[in-house]
């Protein structure tokens, strides 16, 4: 976790581990909006854009217009800034994209995150003004981040393997499936060769002479697969699709699972390409810092 959280280590956590794991921590705020930024982290990123949006929110209240009302809710899920009357999600920041969080140690309505947005991975603060409660919020959103990591090392490893597994799985069923419908195809050819190939005089097929054993059968070979008959009219069958066993594979197919050797492509895209940018997130770790953002007169009450 990142050392900016020794800032708070005379406070202990404000709610219990399954507070945030099964349910959500949900708080009241005015939200003056969200605008982009250069850096994830850093106390003068967010000075600048609580300045802006601030200038911003006054040039809207002398027009009329009122700063809008959300709904938090946190958990080791994320964030979600909602509509309080409809319940309508608005944003859903998780976790392991935000970078930064603070909160105004000398205006206790203020409060900001930095969260990298999921579609344009531009970095986005956001800037709440709560009932002096600011500070509460901020440590909330430490705690579930604090979890949501935790969590992410206990089962990462064990999910990680399920879903490769899986995925190998999947993927061998999807090549049985169209190796069973080509085999279900090459059967009907063969039907219907046989049931249109001429009988010949004497009412008996002519068979291609072979070794056999004491038995009268063909020998079994595990090596050399057997040769098909050309038919009475001419034509021969389709040729056989089935290859010899790849011995690295085991029953199924699927080369085992070896967690030193395995690489990203060995995983499908979109699970690995989502399990690298939590794994990125989490790494950069969460900032907590409480400064001072109220240095000019539009500190005043939004």
């Amino acid at each position: 976790m990142n050392r900016a959280f020794n800032r708070k280590k005379d406070k202990s956590w404000m709610h219990t581990p399954e507070a945030l794991a099964k349910h959500y921590i949900g708080y009241n705020a005015k939200f003056l909006g969200n605008t982009e930024v250069d850096q994830p982290k850093g106390t003068e990123v967010v000075k600048d854009a609580v300045r802006k949006l601030k200038f911003q929110r006054h040039i809207k209240k002398s027009e009329g217009q009122k700063t809008p009302k959300v709904e938090l809710q946190i958990s080791i899920y994320g964030v979600k800034i909602l509509d309080p009357k409809t319940k309508d999600v608005q944003y859903n920041c998780q976790l392991h994209r935000i970078s930064f969080c603070a909160d105004d140690k000398t205006d206790k309505r203020i409060f900001t995150f930095i969260c990298k947005d999921s579609e344009s991975n531009k970095h986005l603060c956001y800037v709440f003004d709560s009932e002096k409660c600011a500070e509460e919020i901020t440590l909330t959103i430490g705690q579930a981040f604090d979890l949501a990591y935790k969590k992410f090392l206990e089962s990462g490893g064990k999910d990680v393997e399920t879903r490769k597994q899986i995925g190998t799985l999947q993927k061998r069923i999807q090549e049985l499936e169209t190796e069973n419908s080509d085999l279900k195809t090459q059967l009907q050819d063969l039907e219907e060769q046989l049931n249109i190939s001429p009988v010949p005089p004497g009412g008996s097929l002519s068979m291609k002479p072979q070794s056999t054993d004491v038995f009268d059968m063909v020998p079994f070979s595990a090596v050399t697969p057997l040769v098909p008959i050309p038919a009475s009219n001419g034509t021969p069958p389709p040729p056989p699709t089935t290859s010899p066993p790849d011995m690295r594979k085991d029953l199924f197919g699927a080369e085992p699972f070896d967690p030193f050797t395995c690489g990203s492509a060995d995983f499908p895209p979109d699970i690995q390409s989502q399990l690298d940018e939590m794994q990125e997130g989490f790494t950069m770790g969460l900032t907590l810092e409480g400064t001072v953002f109220s240095l000019d007169p539009l500190g005043s009450r939004c």
